[in-house]
C-alpha cells in the first residue's frame, strides 16, 4: 500500500489499522476491504501542495532568456568531482 509522506500521523495510523484488521490475507472480506480502503483514501485531500503558476516570457524575450539560462548552465562547474 502506497501512503503519501505528507499525511498526518493519525490518518496514516487509521489506514494502517484498517488494513491490518481487514486485509484478505488475514481472513478479511476482499470486497469490504476494497470498499473501506477506497472510502479512507477518498477522505484525504488530493491537492496538498499549493498551485504555482509560472510565467515564461515569449517571443524574443523568451529566446534571450532561454539562451541566457543555457549559457549559465554551460558555464557552471560540474556537480560531480
Amino acid at each position: 500500500m502506497m501512503v503519501a509522506v505528507q499525511q498526518d500521523p493519525e490518518t496514516r495510523r487509521a489506514i494502517r489499522a484498517f488494513v491490518r484488521a481487514h486485509h484478505p490475507d488475514v481472513g478479511g472480506d476482499p470486497e469490504a476491504f476494497a470498499a473501506g480502503l477506497a472510502e479512507l483514501r477518498a477522505g484525504r485531500d488530493r491537492c496538498d501542495a499549493p498551485v504555482v503558476v509560472v510565467h515564461r516570457p515569449r517571443g524574443i524575450r523568451g529566446l534571450v532568456r532561454r539562451f541566457r539560462d543555457w549559457r549559465a548552465r554551460r558555464n557552471r562547474p560540474p556537480r560531480v568531482r
